[in-house]
């Protein structure tokens, strides 16, 4: 067979990005010119355009993935290590988004971004590139997928451009999730049980939960690359182990960058070594994403206060030995002006006894996927704080503290679907490789290795993409944009992942005894949490208009 990979294939990556930036550059300036008045951004224009907005912030986040697969692929050829399998993935990342760019962005299943919704055009010289043409090819496809079973059992596939170090950290990982995650993972998520103690313990004794606190609070004070690589493996192998890590570093990060020197001696050593086990009770019943309006309130009274409310979707809640509360201080507000963020210690809670806490009760949200450590709804009635433990000691500033984690937290999440997706990819390849139908395996057909195919090759954007948020993050510098992008296509590849999984099941893979039916359910939710798609464009936007 003819080698399917065009020759000069970096300079032609280069020259079609360069495309890119020219049709992207004019699309900021027409949406601008559609919600910009008087040098800011009109509120009223940016709701009515939505649609248009959202579009340029997909396209934004396509932009920026080319350009960081590139940067990858340069990489990896300055180290003369741009293996064919790479350059495959490389091809057709650039064959695909292009097309997709030219001829619509899928935002979700019945949702397409159109140029020419924003007000632009393509250019002749972009759809006559020679990627557009040839990049995403049946033979480019099939010959990444023949390289992929020669290169089954690898931690990804393709070279992910990391050094030895997290290729250690890597490995390490994927022993623990083989051996004590992966084969019990299935039967948590059919009884919907919670993750065992002991599983919890042996993550903590590897360091999960002080990965990223610095050394002097009883952590690893690794970076959130690392960050990335050991949650990636954890939920590759399950969600909800993937997801327990989320929780403490949420609560760490807040803890950091709002806490007193006495708060973060107090609580960071005891959530690194899981002594401490915390999670996040921001949202409620009729808020969701408009946190400004949140109703739950807490009123000093001596040195305590004391908390009257309801919230809703609360991870792990019954477990937690600590809650961290977004709560109105200020009575007198109705916006985020008045909101403080309070760190309340609650005894464990049992089986038998999943809330004993005075002042507050929860009861369970049946869920049908994300399971292991369950979601609650909990009612506040007289559940006291100790003044001591607002964050900060300062009132009214809990949610910029707040604002100040979304970083990590969408860049853990990123890392979190990715983890999904590479399980779908590893479950439909599996399958497709020993499924055998009309005289030969389903991965020898051109509809099944031509959606793992293109999988493997999302899959490896959202990594890159992640990666690079990560290491934005690791150097100080504001990221709320670069997070957000990893999350939302990381969040839109798990689903499509999962469900091309399934798909090439067939009939068993609507059957809950495969794995792939569960892996599913788990990636529904990452397009929802940690700020839904519709708001991730909003905010990825609103950064490139402003």
């Amino acid at each position: 067979m003819t080698n399917p990979i065009i020759n000069d294939l970096l300079p032609t990556c280069n020259h079609a990005l360069n495309l890119v930036r020219t049709v992207y550059l004019d699309a900021v300036q027409t949406v601008q010119a559609k919600i910009v008045e008087d040098g800011k951004i009109s509120a009223v224009k940016l709701e009515s355009q939505q649609f248009t907005v959202h579009g340029l912030a997909w396209l934004a986040t396509y932009v920026e993935s080319l350009q960081q697969m590139l940067s990858w692929a340069q990489s990896l050829d300055n180290n003369s290590n741009f293996s064919e399998i790479d350059q495959l993935i490389l091809q057709i990342s650039f064959g695909e988004y292009l097309n997709q760019i030219a001829g619509g962005i899928p935002m979700s299943q019945g949702e397409i971004a159109r140029l020419t919704d924003i007000g632009v055009s393509v250019p002749d010289d972009f759809l006559g590139s020679e990627l557009i043409r040839n990049g995403n090819t049946d033979p480019a496809r099939k010959r990444l997928v023949d390289l992929m079973i020669e290169q089954q059992g690898m931690p990804v596939f393709g070279s992910s451009g990391l050094d030895d170090e997290y290729k250690m950290i890597r490995d390490q990982f994927r022993r623990f999730v083989e051996d004590k995650v992966a084969p019990f993972a299935h039967d948590w998520h059919l009884k919907d049980e919670l993750i065992p103690m002991t599983v919890l313990q042996e993550m903590a004794d590897l360091g999960v939960f002080g990965l990223t606190i610095p050394e002097e609070y009883g952590g690893f004070g690794m970076d959130k690359t690392a960050m990335c690589v050991v949650t990636e493996e954890l939920a590759r192998g399950y969600i909800g182990v993937g997801s327990l890590g989320t929780r403490s570093e949420i609560a760490a990060e807040l803890i950091l960058c709002g806490g007193t020197e006495e708060q973060k001696h107090r609580w960071l050593p005891d959530i690194a070594s899981a002594k401490i086990l915390p999670t996040a009770v921001f949202t409620e019943p009729n808020t969701g994403s408009d946190l400004g309006s949140l109703s739950t309130r807490a009123v000093l009274q001596g040195d305590k206060f004391v908390i009257t409310g309801n919230k809703t979707w609360i991870t792990h809640a019954a477990r937690a030995d600590m809650m961290i509360i977004l709560a109105r201080t200020n009575p007198e507000t109705t916006n985020y002006s008045g909101l403080s963020m309070l760190l309340g210690e609650k005894p464990r809670g049992t089986d038998k006894n999943p809330f004993p806490a005075d002042g507050m009760s929860g009861s369970e949200i049946g869920v049908l996927g994300y399971r292991g450590m369950k979601e609650y709804e909990l009612a506040f009635d007289g559940f006291t704080v100790d003044r001591k433990n607002l964050l900060g000691e300062l009132e009214g500033q809990g949610f910029k503290q707040l604002m100040q984690t979304f970083e990590s937290a969408r860049i853990q999440t990123a890392a979190r679907a990715i983890g999904v997706a590479q399980s779908a990819l590893e479950l439909g390849m599996q399958y497709a490789l020993d499924r055998k139908q009309f005289g030969k395996s389903l991965i020898h057909f051109p509809r099944v290795y031509g959606k793992l195919a293109v999988m493997a090759v999302e899959i490896m954007i959202c990594r890159q993409l992640t990666y690079f948020a990560a290491s934005q993050k690791d150097k100080g510098n504001r990221c709320d944009l670069e997070a957000g992008m990893a999350k939302l296509l990381a969040a839109r590849v798990a689903w499509a992942s999962a469900d091309n999984a399934v798909q090439i099941h067939g009939g068993n893979g609507f059957a809950l005894e495969y794995p792939v039916s569960r892996v599913l359910c788990d990636a529904r939710i990452l397009n929802i949490f940690e700020g839904a798609a519709e708001i991730q464009a909003t905010v990825i936007a609103r950064r490139i208009l402003q």
